[in-house]
């Protein structure tokens, strides 16, 4: 049995879903285009640059949606899904993924940004398991602004995984090879746990490092 474990954004998607969204709130009017997309920018680099407060940013990046009207939101992240995410979709990666769906892999999408903007992409993709920082809900079902539990971020996708696999009974160690598909040093924690490594569309940090130990490049958006 083989696991294999996705990174979304720069991994599967050739942008970032959560930057998109908050661009997509400015266009339809629900966030101010001058301090909010500034705010936004300076979030996305500073998680480019390993220096992401992810409670802050999720508190920011909530606050456009979260006290609006549930249909309304609803309406808002299908609207996100069909113009962003589906057009977004490439053929390499959705090869890659059903590929290892086909061969009977364990397979899951572990990704920093949170469950209602990436649940339906992960979909898309069709996988079923999503690992990803979970928003906290008030008794009415609104996202407060708060981080569910510990966030899928950096060492946090690590406790994740092992809180899901031992939640059906497993470790890694159950598998015989454990695979994890990124872009980023801020997965770097988790690179370094399973058994196959794969630097995937890499920044140039990435890149360096996975040059360095001998991993494996996939460049599938070239």
């Amino acid at each position: 049995m083989n696991l294999t474990l996705f990174d979304l954004d720069g991994t599967l998607l050739p942008t970032d879903s959560d930057h998109a969204f908050g661009e997509f709130l400015v266009r339809i009017g629900w966030a101010d285009g001058g301090e909010f997309k500034r705010r936004n920018d300076e979030f996305y680099a500073q998680y480019l640059e390993g220096r992401l407060d992810i409670d802050a940013y999720v508190r920011f990046c909530t606050a456009p949606w979260r006290d609006r009207d549930p249909a309304e939101i609803a309406a808002a992240q299908a609207r996100f899904i069909d113009e962003y995410a589906r057009p977004s979709l490439h053929p390499a990666a959705l090869d890659l993924v059903r590929g290892h769906l086909d061969a009977g892999d364990v397979v899951a999408v572990v990704t920093a940004t949170n469950d209602f903007v990436t649940r339906p992409i992960a979909s898309l993709f069709g996988v079923r398991t999503l690992i990803a920082t979970e928003l906290e809900r008030d008794a009415f079902g609104r996202a407060t602004g708060s981080i569910r539990g510990v966030p899928a971020f950096r060492d946090g996708k690590i406790t994740r995984v092992r809180q899901w696999l031992a939640d059906a009974g497993r470790t890694l160690a159950d598998f015989e090879r454990s695979t994890f598909y990124s872009d980023s040093t801020n997965d770097l924690p988790l690179l370094e746990l399973v058994s196959h490594p794969v630097a995937t569309n890499p920044g140039d940090g990435l890149r360096a490092v996975a040059r360095e130990r001998g991993w494996p490049i996939l460049d599938l958006f070239a």
